[in-house]
């Protein structure tokens, strides 16, 4: 591979065999070198194909101005949210998440500390991303010498779930609060406790975030009332529930008509069991 452009001292972007530009990262890989130099292919530590242009601008940009150690223990949070959750995440995350830590590392050592109000959220309907919040800080902390708590765990989930959902941070909080609102709603109308612990919450729980999800990309599926009326499972507690439901405003109605007028219906009243 030739150079192509030096970044810093320590990240290069250059031309592969196939011709398509990437971001090489090592140690002194970019110092005393030159524009069509030949990569020293020794210093190599870190090879990025980043798909999207626009992406791989920004992400040089940021490159230009932050430690090679801040990268470099982003990637290793960022490798090991594939390597648990098993999708693939949309490369912006390289962007949004190598910002933030950079940040929230110049933040601490400004003494400034950000309290996380969706905390709750975050650990109850993102798990395994706040698992991998709390190995970021854990990371961070040792590597560095940080001092970050769960609120931090929390934030490093969110752009987990933005990267993951493929959608904006801004999104992500209004997909939160709505599911909460979800699960608020139902509790409240069909008179429920849930056992957090249940599988069939826990499919649930999965079936409000791809609902929230699509409403938040105004992409919802056709109105569901005709599936509600063929369905056995009709009775009292869904009388009440659709009652319930026409009395809410009309977005959050959308939004709760069609988490609940699908074929999860008949899981409503066993969310509340021992899986």
């Amino acid at each position: 591979m030739n150079i192509q452009k030096i970044i810093n001292n320590n990240v290069i972007s250059a031309v592969n065999d196939k011709n398509e530009e990437v971001v090489v990262m090592g140690r002194g890989i970019g110092f005393k070198a030159h524009a069509g130099d030949a990569i020293d292919e020794t210093k190599i530590e870190k090879v990025f194909r980043i798909e999207n242009e626009t992406i791989s601008r920004q992400f040089q940009e940021i490159l230009e101005n932050i430690p090679l150690e801040h990268m470099q223990l982003t990637e290793e949070i960022i490798s090991k949210a594939k390597e648990v959750l098993k999708v693939k995440l949309n490369q912006s995350i390289y962007v949004t998440l190598t910002d933030h830590i950079n940040f929230a590392i110049q933040r601490q050592k400004e003494g400034v500390r950000l309290k996380n109000a969706l905390l709750w959220e975050i650990k109850e309907f993102y798990r395994n991303e706040y698992q991998i919040g709390q190995y970021a800080i854990e990371l961070l902390n040792e590597k560095i010498k940080t001092d970050f708590t769960e609120d931090e765990a929390g934030f490093i989930a969110l752009h987990i779930v933005n990267a993951e959902y493929n959608t904006s941070i801004n999104n992500t909080f209004v997909m939160t609060n709505m599911i909460q609102d979800m699960l608020k709603f139902i509790q409240e109308t069909m008179g429920c406790e849930y056992n957090e612990n249940s599988i069939h919450y826990e499919r649930y729980l999965a079936h409000l975030k791809f609902r929230a999800r699509r409403i938040c990309d105004h992409d919802l599926l056709p109105d569901d009332d005709n599936i509600l009326q063929s369905m056995n499972a009709a009775g009292k507690p869904q009388t009440i529930l659709r009652c319930s439901i026409m009395r809410t405003s009309q977005k959050k109605r959308s939004c709760i008509w069609q988490s609940i007028s699908s074929v999860y219906l008949w899981k409503i009243k066993r969310i509340g069991g021992s899986g």
